[in-house]
């Protein structure tokens, strides 16, 4: 397969990669955060074609990027009244609401779950397709399993190039770190992954305390023991120059 690259600035690219999503395949997105590796999450097959682009274990849930708040209601039920308060606030914008998930979702979205991470994007080219092709997209970060979080489409390219559709190049990324977590699922709430949305900023909305735990076993993107493995070998060195050999 050869990957194609695509321009935000191209109406017609866009128009391309949002045909390739709704045919099923996998196009990776620019967003405020990192890039995403997105397929239809409305399509199971499409969606599990990430994980193998990625080679990324099946039992790994997804977040859903959708293209205005009203959408979290297909795909998330018995929503609280504070999802909307931190809508109001964040969204579009890095923050993953962690709902219960809605009975039709498919569980390869949702790594067999009974949650599901949804999030408005800031990006405005991908907020666009979203909107202007009705698209709600699966997407996790663009790039090989425990690697690197591309923040450039040229990064996309070395990591899956030929083993995606098509990559959309936005430009560099905002942020470069993933969206914030929040889990909304049962309280009190917490935030499950950091990123540029603070759990203190999170409490001030809300008017109570959102925790942030060092440490927990909930299973959301991001959670596992050994996440990032750059190929770059670590060397140590000792924090007293001194202590070195002379060479």
């Amino acid at each position: 397969m050869k990957t194609q690259l695509l321009s935000a600035q191209c109406s017609t690219d866009l128009t391309q990669a949002a045909a390739l999503l709704k045919a099923g395949e996998q196009v990776a997105v620019p967003t405020e955060t990192v890039y995403g590796l997105a397929a239809d999450a409305s399509n199971p097959d499409a969606v599990a074609g990430i994980f193998t682009a990625k080679g990324r274990p099946a039992n790994h849930p997804l977040i859903v990027h959708l293209g205005d708040v009203a959408s979290i209601t297909e795909w998330a039920t018995g929503i609280p009244d504070e999802a909307y308060k931190l809508a109001k606030a964040f969204w579009p914008g890095p923050m993953t609401l962690l709902l219960p998930r809605a009975e039709h979702v498919s569980p390869v979205v949702t790594g067999g779950l009974d949650s599901i991470g949804l999030r408005v994007p800031a990006q405005p080219v991908l907020l666009d397709l979203l909107a202007t092709h009705q698209l709600a997209v699966a997407a996790p970060s663009a790039n090989p399993y425990k690697k690197l979080s591309p923040t450039t489409a040229e990064q996309v390219i070395h990591g899956l190039g030929g083993k995606i559709a098509a990559v959309i190049d936005g430009g560099p990324c905002q942020h470069g770190l993933e969206s914030t977590i929040v889990d909304l699922t049962q309280r009190p709430f917490r935030v499950l992954r950091a990123g540029p949305i603070t759990a203190s900023e999170l409490s001030a909305v809300l008017g109570e305390t959102v925790e942030a735990p060092v440490q927990h076993d909930t299973v959301v993107p991001g959670n596992v023991g050994s996440h990032y493995q750059p190929n770059t070998r670590l060397q140590m060195v000792a924090a007293d120059l001194s202590d070195l050999p002379s060479t």
